[in-house]
């Protein structure tokens, strides 16, 4: 099973539409989960055409910056929970990152958005930073944002994969280019951007 991971889109504040990388990126992955600041709703049907979809409602969302708040919808909630492949993902918008003790931590988030009952994994976005990491004795994944990737100016950014096998998930980021997409390359980070 192959799940496509994207967050912090802000579109349209950081352009009309999504790359059509991402689309193509994502054709034939078994499901979606976008971490959250989308912005705009159209999106949401957008991605729900290539996969089944799961979305954090980010603060974007919710109206932060003067935004417009938009309005709710059946695929978009604060938190989901969600079994796919074998494996107990959790999607939030926002995770403490990097986490500072003694509140701002993952193991206080699993509390009070999880039940106290952690997931094997949490999928989260609103930093715009890649990350691959485990805290709190859990697996924590941003694929970082495929429009303003470190919070810079609209450009080329990443989207992220999980793929599981066996119950097993492997997470992975992509960095988008010109042509589609290729391996993220921690060894240059924060470059070549």
């Amino acid at each position: 099973m192959r799940i496509g991971l994207i967050a912090d889109t802000h579109i349209p504040e950081s352009r009309p539409q999504l790359w059509p990388q991402v689309f193509d990126a994502f054709d034939g992955v078994d499901a979606i989960l976008h971490a959250g600041d989308i912005h705009e709703l159209f999106v949401v049907d957008q991605l729900a055409e290539v996969a089944p979809l799961w979305v954090a409602r980010g603060d974007g969302e919710d109206g932060s910056g003067g935004r417009p708040v938009q309005p709710e919808h059946a695929l978009v909630r604060y938190t989901w929970r969600v079994d796919l492949g074998g494996v107990d993902i959790g999607l939030i918008h926002d995770l403490p990152m990097p986490p500072r003790p003694p509140d701002y931590t993952v193991a206080r988030w699993v509390e009070r958005h999880f039940e106290g009952n952690a997931p094997d994994l949490i999928v989260y976005g609103d930093t715009h930073v890649e990350a691959i990491e485990v805290h709190d004795g859990v697996l924590c994944v941003n694929p970082g944002s495929p429009t303003y990737p470190h919070q810079l100016n609209t450009q080329l950014g990443t989207i992220g994969f999980l793929d599981i096998e066996d119950g097993v998930a492997t997470p992975t980021v992509w960095r988008l280019t010109e042509d589609g997409i290729e391996p993220f390359d921690w060894d240059t980070w924060p470059r070549p951007w």
